[in-house]
């Protein structure tokens, strides 16, 4: 897989190794075509975002052995749907957002002053 970038044009980096997060399962929020849910917005997850999200269906806090998901807890990083995080944004529920560890691939849904405005990595 060629090597994809971050809301910057950087290499993108880590986003979780603990729990081990990303469509694939190697820590980054790297994306492609099967990923139909754009698993490329890394956040750190809170009870208002977990509880947000088990209200649309999706319970995050439950391990799902199947799929390789321990479940998370509030302070987990995790890569997260870029459309659920937007939902949430707009609803007043979305988790901080890890710029670095974010794809790219995000920006043809979320504009990037919208990230930049939770961000938890910018100074």
């Amino acid at each position: 897989m060629e090597q994809q970038k971050n809301v910057f044009g950087d290499k993108l980096e880590v986003c979780s190794y603990e729990p081990m997060t990303g469509f694939y399962r190697d820590g980054t929020c790297n994306t492609e075509q099967r990923d139909l849910g754009s698993h490329t917005v890394c956040v750190q997850v809170t009870e208002d975002f977990l509880n947000y999200s088990k209200s649309k269906g999706n319970d995050l806090s439950a391990p799902v052995p199947e799929f390789d998901f321990p479940g998370l807890v509030s302070g987990d990083r995790w890569c997260v749907c870029a459309l659920r995080w937007l939902e949430a944004y707009k609803e007043g529920a979305a988790p901080k957002v890890v710029l670095l560890s974010t794809n790219q691939k995000v920006l043809d849904i979320i504009p990037l002053n919208v990230l930049k405005s939770v961000a938890l990595d910018l100074a």
